[in-house]
Formats: structure tokens, C-alpha cells, sequence
């Protein structure tokens, strides 16, 4: 569930990045690349963990998804923090210089 949380906003950072972003004056691009590395990471993890467990991995119980799916929306909030810090710091509008 983490997995696909992160694959979906990466998905979706990506295509507002692409179509949105032209002058890259909001950092979307780093956005896309904070969730893009979130995915390859829960990527790897699902690999090993479905080594392990093989077919049981597909039969887990409902409060471990739940955790799983919690996990997710909070890499996807931390990550939307980062990006902001980052906009912080850069500050593309000269908003913090002013």
C-alpha cells in the first residue's frame, strides 16, 4: 500500500511538473524526484519482503494495511514538506527577500 501511495504521487507530481512547470519557478522537478526516490525505496522493500513471505505477502491482515497505507500518506506529507522548505530556501519570487 506504501508503495503504491508513493508511485501514484509521484505520478501525479510528475505530470503537473510536466505540464505546469515551464519557467521551473516552483521546484516542481524536485517535488517529482522526492517521490520518485520514496517509490524505488518501497519498491526495493516490497522485493525483499515478498522473498521472504512469498504468497502470504498478498494475505495480510487488514490493520497491516491500514499501517501500510498511514505510512504512505505520511511519506507523501513529509515529502510535500521537504519541497516546501526547499521552496523556502530558494525562494523563486524573492517573496522572503522583500
Amino acid at each position: 500500500m506504501t508503495l503504491l501511495i508513493t508511485v501514484i504521487a509521484a505520478i501525479i507530481a510528475s505530470v503537473v511538473w510536466y505540464l505546469k512547470d515551464k519557467r521551473k519557478e516552483y521546484k516542481l522537478g524536485t517535488l517529482s524526484l522526492i517521490y520518485w526516490g520514496a517509490s524505488l525505496m518501497w519498491l526495493m522493500d516490497f522485493v525483499f519482503e515478498y522473498a521472504e513471505l512469498k504468497a502470504d505477502y498478498f494475505t495480510q491482515p487488514l490493520a497491516d494495511v491500514f499501517n501500510d497505507a498511514v505510512l504512505g500518506l505520511c511519506v507523501v506529507v513529509i515529502g510535500l514538506i521537504a519541497w516546501f522548505i526547499t521552496l523556502l530556501v530558494k525562494d523563486p519570487k524573492k517573496v522572503i527577500k522583500k
